[in-house]
């Protein structure tokens, strides 16, 4: 008999630890095995890749678009956390501001808060063995009005679902890759429409050693209707200290009609 419960206990902590860990780490917050992965700065992630339980963060950012006739400004604000591990949330409110450079014989575009976002990701396997993480996510947009058109029409104009994969990888200790993938279907109330474009972004980010800057690229590339255009974005990351860095990033579009260049900026907070 008690050969049988030495064997029944081992038997128990055994599965424990088999279902309690991944790559031999016990799966607790302190030991819980997270790659450690660069990510891109303008097409973000929700949280980082493999999150801990209570990981949070703060961002603002904004943006200058240089587009034929006029300027379009972007201000976004987001708070993201992690409930539980592996699993982050996000919500996200952008701001679009237009200004006329000259006159260009088209409307301009109306001022408006763009959209609310709301979002999730799981990382559903993180291996430190081979240094990657592959996560799956959803994104639900509500697109709203015009701020002139507020009381005159529907406040919320059109809806736009997103789910999306990721699949990221480190190289030795200081090269990084991200492919973020999705489609982006967009049902519009008022015109009672469905669109559907298709979105890869790739990057590529350098660590660069001793410190927690990187400097790297990010191709943002569209398929919207048969049509293929692509931003480049070089981009860098500097950590001021252990909770606050800022991300700089330029955009050069190829293909893209309407839209020069652009610049980013995002400041992030990790409290």
């Amino acid at each position: 008999m008690e050969t049988i419960k030495k064997y029944f206990s081992a038997l128990v902590l055994s599965a424990l630890a088999l279902a309690g860990s991944v790559d031999g780490f016990a799966q607790n917050p302190a030991k819980l095995p997270k790659v450690h992965h660069a990510e891109p700065l303008y097409m973000d992630l929700v949280r980082d890749l493999g999150a801990r339980k209570g990981e949070k963060e703060f961002n603002l950012g904004t943006e200058l678009k240089d587009r034929f006739g006029f300027n379009q400004y972007t201000f976004l604000a987001e708070y993201e956390f992690a409930p539980i591990n592996r699993l982050g949330l996000e919500v996200e409110a952008d701001f679009n501001i237009y200004k006329a450079t000259h006159w260009s014989g088209s409307e301009l575009p109306g001022n408006k808060l763009e959209g609310l976002r709301f979002s999730s990701q799981y990382s559903f396997l993180v291996s430190v063995k081979y240094k990657a993480t592959l996560a799956l996510g959803y994104t639900q947009i509500l697109e709203l009005t015009d701020f002139n058109d507020y009381g005159e029409t529907n406040l919320i104009s059109g809806t736009v679902f997103n789910p999306f994969f990721v699949a990221a990888k480190r190289w030795g200790e200081n090269f990084h890759t991200v492919v973020y993938t999705y489609p982006m279907i967009e049902r519009s109330f008022g015109e009672n429409t469905t669109e559907v474009a298709w979105g890869i972004n790739t990057s590529l980010l350098y660590s660069i050693p001793t410190t927690s800057h990187f400097v790297g690229v990010e191709l943002n590339k569209e398929i919207d209707q048969g049509h293929f255009a692509m931003t480049i974005r070089p981009q860098a990351k500097i950590r001021v200290n252990e909770r606050l860095a800022v991300g700089m990033v330029t955009g050069f579009p190829v293909h893209k009609s309407g839209e020069r260049f652009s610049s980013f900026f995002r400041l992030i907070y990790e409290p």
